[in-house]
């Protein structure tokens, strides 16, 4: 089976051509997200990994793993929002993307990510809004750490709030394509 560059599908095939994706550079946003992902995972790993190893040489546990497992596997997700957004790793509906035009394509990423932005400014508003609210009341978790709840709310915020920006940047993108002079014919690599 031959694939060819400028349609992304094999010679004779009838399918329709793969999809260009939005990909856009990683920012400084991003970046830190990533490393925070990073750094989380890894945490969470020693922690749990150092739990096992308690509870089968010793017969012991800290009893905070699974806390502190919650509270990485929280920060994971919401910080990791930024950097899917910008490498274009959420899911399409690539059955109707691959049917249109560039420009169609273009049209169509900019209206999602339009209201993505929306759904995404709400959620940092009202992650905010929780945040204050446990500072202001100075809220504990009811477990044997007594975490302050605004530190584990606060990655909520900033995960919802750097997907903002990162939906921005996309936006950005989808526009420079709608005004590329040759937004009406197919995408050559």
């Amino acid at each position: 089976m031959i694939v060819t560059e400028a349609s992304g599908t094999a010679a004779g095939d009838d399918r329709p051509p793969l999809l260009e994706k939005s990909v856009v550079p990683e920012g400084p946003v991003e970046t830190v997200c990533k490393w925070a992902c990073e750094a989380a995972l890894i945490v969470m790993l020693v922690i749990i990994g150092t739990d096992i190893f308690t509870r089968w040489a010793l017969n012991f546990s800290f009893e905070i793993s699974d806390e502190i497992g919650g509270y990485m596997l929280a920060a994971i997700t919401f910080l990791s929002l930024a950097v899917c957004q910008v490498n274009d790793s959420f899911h399409h509906v690539e059955l109707i993307q691959a049917r249109l035009s560039p420009r169609g394509r273009a049209l169509s990423g900019l209206l999602f990510d339009l209201l993505t932005l929306a759904f995404a400014a709400l959620l940092t508003w009202h992650y905010s809004k929780l945040e204050l609210s446990s500072w202001r009341f100075g809220e504990h978790a009811p477990t044997f750490l007594e975490t302050p709840l605004w530190i584990p709310r606060l990655v909520m915020a900033i995960g919802a709030f750097a997907l903002c920006l990162a939906v921005v940047r996309t936006i950005l993108l989808h526009l420079r394509r709608l005004r590329a002079p040759n937004s009406g014919t197919p995408h050559v690599p």
